[in-house]
């Protein structure tokens, strides 16, 4: 009996000891003060197509912004509108949120994919030169205007020169840079074949000239002094920092109270059809089943802070204006409707 009993004291023992800890410490843990920095965002990625023209923007400033003000991670997948449409189209990739430069990226994705977008900023072309380049001089005096704009046409014609588009096809910003040349033969008076020259041929919709690039290589290619001068956005232009010459807003693609002037002045027969020049804005839309994350993006983006780092980038700000139905309420709130 005594032998029976050492082990049951002992357990006895053991188990008071164990219980006055497990007392201690949850006296401890429901006394300590609660963290007031503690976060409750929610966390998770979304996966976003973007434009390459907006990819800087998004990878340098929204990104990090975005992640301390609602918790998600951006993922970005950044091509020309044109290719990203046809990607998600062919189910590709199947992104969260799709951005691009002119809604009639977006358009052929409806209603399998989307029924709605949003217009909520504006760009416009800028013609972005190397300041190393051999004709930098010349480009310097046209930005600075001791020689007339209208020369910058005759000079992007000058044997030798290396320019760099993107293709018109598949990217709406090869398409302006066709626009913005048509625009200015007429704007200028400029010979008829002014045009064609600058291209290198006389067919504005080819992709297989050999001043074509890929839009997300183009302005990396201006910087390490392969090409002379580039098109570009003037967003583009500002972010990276690449010396460019403005241009008039008849010209430009940048003024929306031109987009008649625009759509009656220029005009490129692409793969898909003819298309017209217009204004320059930037779309969103939520691909698919909207996730909460994809809700966040577009709310974030569309919030006074979002489009207040679009504004730092260099885009003009418009008011944002809904195609389609069907918006999620989350972000009609954002807008105040």
């Amino acid at each position: 009996m005594f032998w029976d009993m050492i082990p049951r004291k002992r357990f006895a023992a053991l188990l008071a000891i164990a219980c006055t800890g497990l007392a201690a410490a949850g006296c401890s843990s429901s006394s300590a003060p609660r963290d007031p920095n503690a976060s409750s965002k929610p966390s998770g990625p979304v996966s976003l197509a973007d434009a390459s023209s907006l990819s800087y923007l998004n990878d340098h400033v929204v990104s990090s912004a975005f992640t301390a003000a609602a918790g998600y991670t951006l993922q970005t997948t950044a091509n020309s509108s044109g290719t990203l449409e046809a990607d998600i189209a062919a189910h590709e990739i199947s992104p969260n949120v799709f951005e691009a430069v002119g809604g009639d990226n977006i358009t052929p994705l409806e209603p399998q994919f989307t029924k709605w977008y949003i217009q909520y900023a504006g760009t416009s072309m800028v013609l972005a030169y190397n300041p190393d380049s051999k004709y930098a001089s010349q480009f310097n005096a046209i930005k600075n205007g001791t020689r007339p704009l209208s020369s910058l046409f005759t000079l992007l014609q000058t044997p030798g020169l290396k320019l760099g588009r993107t293709d018109p096809n598949t990217d709406p910003q090869g398409r302006d840079f066709i626009f913005m040349l048509q625009l200015a033969q007429k704007y200028y008076h400029l010979p008829s074949d002014t045009v064609s020259k600058i291209l290198g041929t006389s067919d504005a919709g080819s992709a297989s000239s050999p001043e074509i690039y890929a839009e997300s290589s183009l302005d990396s290619t201006l910087e390490s002094g392969q090409l002379d001068a580039a098109s570009a956005f003037v967003t583009q232009a500002v972010e990276q920092h690449l010396d460019y010459i403005p241009l008039p807003a008849n010209i430009n693609l940048g003024s929306a109270s031109l987009a008649a002037y625009y759509k009656a002045n220029s005009a490129v027969t692409v793969k898909s059809g003819t298309k017209h020049g217009s204004p320059q804005v930037i779309d969103i839309t939520i691909i698919g089943t909207p996730t909460p994350a994809a809700l966040a993006f577009v709310k974030y983006t569309l919030s006074s802070a979002g489009l207040a780092e679009y504004k730092d980038g260099g885009f003009s700000m418009i008011t944002p204006t809904v195609f389609g139905s069907g918006v999620p309420a989350a972000i009609t709130s954002e807008l105040g409707t």
